[in-house]
C-alpha cells in the first residue's frame, strides 16, 4: 500500500513476521500475476495448477493449518496473504481459499487420520488440487434443501446428485462432497477419477474469469465406507468451513479495493484536464477521501477479526459483519474509481473494471449480502428470519 493510503498508520501494528509474509506474497503477485492477469481474464483461462504449485512452495495453501506440511501461520498472516492475492485478482485468492479454507480445512477438521495423511501433504504443496461441493444447481443459499443423496449399499456408499459453481472442480483431484443421508447431512472425500464422477467447466462467465469454475455430476458414485469424513455431522460442518473461507474474503476484498484506489490515485495525480491534474479538483478529492476512509475502516475490521481469530474468540456472525461490510464497500470503491478514470476505467489497461466484475461474484458467493444481513439480524434480535 502506498504511504498515502495508510491514513491510520496500521503498518506498525503488524508483527515483523506478518509484514514479511505480506511482502513476499505481494512480490509474487507483482512478478507472477500482474504481467499476465489481464490476458488470463480476457481469455477466460488461467494456469491454475502451475500457480498452485508456486503458491505451495511459499506455504500459502492451508497456511493457517498445522501439521501435514502446512505452515501453521497466524490468522492475520493468512489474511494479509489473501489481501495481496486479491489485489492481483479475486480468482487467485479463490484458488487459495477454496484449496486451504474449504477443501483442506474440511479434511483437517473432520477427516480421519488416514484421509489427512493421504491428501493434506500433497494439497499443501499444490501437487493435488481440492474442491468443495456444497452449492447445487437449484440450491445456493439454502443448503439445507440439498438434493444430493448418499445411500448405504452394504459397506459402501453410493452418491447421486449435482453440485454447481464449484471453484477448482474441473482441475481437482479430490472433492469434498456434502450429501443428505438417512442420518442427516454428511461429508465425503471423493477422488475425481472415481467412476460416475464428471466435472464440466462453466464458460461464458463475465466475472472471475481468471478462476476455474465447474459443475460436478455424481451418477451412482460408489465409495468405500472410509470415504466419509467421520467427524462431519450435520450442516454445522460445511457451514464451519464456509466461515473459514469467508474470513479470507474479509481481507481479500480489501486487497481488490486497495488496488483500485492505488491505481486511481496514480491516475488522478497525472491525468490533466482543464489545465490541472484531476486530483486538483474538489469533487475528485472528495471521492478519493471517502474511498480512503472506507478502505482503512475495512482494514481495521479485518485486522480486528484476525486478532480475534488468533485469540480463538472469533464467532461466525463476526465474520458475517466483515464479509458484509468489506465486500460491499470494496465494490462501491471499484465503481467510484471507475468514474474518476472515465472511459479508461473500462479498459483492460487498468484493473478497475476487472476488480469490479470480480467483486460482483464475491458479493454473492459463500453467503450473499442478504444472508449475512440475516445472520447479523439474528444475532441482534435473537430471532431467525431465514424461513
Amino acid at each position: 500500500m502506498t504511504a498515502a493510503l495508510d491514513l491510520l498508520d496500521l503498518d506498525p501494528s503488524l508483527t515483523d513476521e506478518e509484514r514479511q509474509i505480506r511482502d513476499v506474497v505481494r512480490q509474487l503477485v507483482d512478478d507472477r500475476v500482474r504481467p499476465h492477469v489481464t490476458d488470463w481474464y480476457e481469455q477466460g483461462q488461467v494456469p491454475a495448477r502451475e500457480l498452485a504449485r508456486e503458491f505451495g512452495k511459499l506455504g500459502l495453501l492451508g497456511m493457517h493449518l498445522t501439521g501435514y506440511g502446512c505452515a501453521g501461520a497466524s490468522a492475520v498472516a493468512y489474511g494479509l496473504a489473501c489481501q495481496e492475492l486479491e489485489a492481483g485478482d479475486s480468482g487467485l485468492r479463490s484458488l487459495v481459499s477454496v484449496q486451504g479454507s474449504l477443501a483442506m480445512y474440511a479434511i483437517w477438521r473432520y477427516g480421519s487420520e488416514e484421509q489427512k495423511q493421504r491428501w493434506l501433504p500433497s494439497m499443501a504443496t499444490g501437487e493435488a488440487i481440492g474442491c468443495f461441493g456444497l452449492t447445487e444447481p437449484d440450491h445456493g443459499s439454502d443448503p439445507a434443501s440439498m438434493t444430493t443423496r448418499a445411500r448405504r449399499d452394504g459397506d459402501d456408499w453410493v452418491l447421486s446428485g449435482a453440485k454447481m459453481w464449484i471453484t477448482n472442480a474441473p482441475i481437482a483431484d479430490a472433492a469434498v462432497i456434502w450429501a443428505r443421508t438417512d442420518e442427516g447431512v454428511r461429508g465425503f472425500l471423493v477422488p475425481m477419477d472415481t467412476p460416475g464422477v464428471t466435472a464440466r467447466e462453466i464458460r461464458r462467465k463475465m466475472s472471475l474469469r481468471a478462476s476455474v469454475t465447474g459443475e460436478i455430476a455424481l451418477d451412482d458414485v460408489r465409495l468405500p465406507a472410509d470415504a466419509r469424513l467421520p467427524e462431519a455431522i450435520g450442516l454445522k460442518a460445511p457451514l464451519s468451513c464456509l466461515t473459514e473461507a469467508r474470513y479470507g474474503i474479509v481481507w481479500g476484498a480489501v486487497g481488490a479495493a486497495r488496488d483500485c484506489l492505488e491505481t486511481t490515485l496514480a491516475y488522478a495525480t497525472t491525468r490533466t484536464q482543464f489545465g490541472r491534474p484531476l486530483a486538483g479538483f474538489q469533487l475528485t478529492q472528495a471521492k478519493l477521501a471517502d474511498m480512503a476512509v472506507e478502505l482503512v475502516k475495512g482494514q481495521l475490521l479485518a485486522l480486528h477479526l484476525g486478532r480475534l481469530a488468533d485469540a480463538h474468540r472469533l464467532r461466525p456472525e463476526q465474520v458475517s459483519v466483515g464479509k458484509l461490510n468489506n465486500v460491499r464497500e470494496a465494490l462501491a470503491i471499484a465503481r467510484q474509481c471507475r468514474t474518476i478514470l472515465g472511459a479508461n476505467g473500462v479498459s483492460g489497461e487498468y484493473p478497475i473494471m476487472r476488480h469490479a466484475n470480480n467483486l460482483e461474484s464475491v458479493l454473492t458467493y459463500e453467503g450473499t449480502s442478504e444472508i449475512h444481513q440475516l445472520v447479523v439480524g439474528q444475532r441482534l434480535t435473537g430471532i431467525s428470519a431465514f424461513a
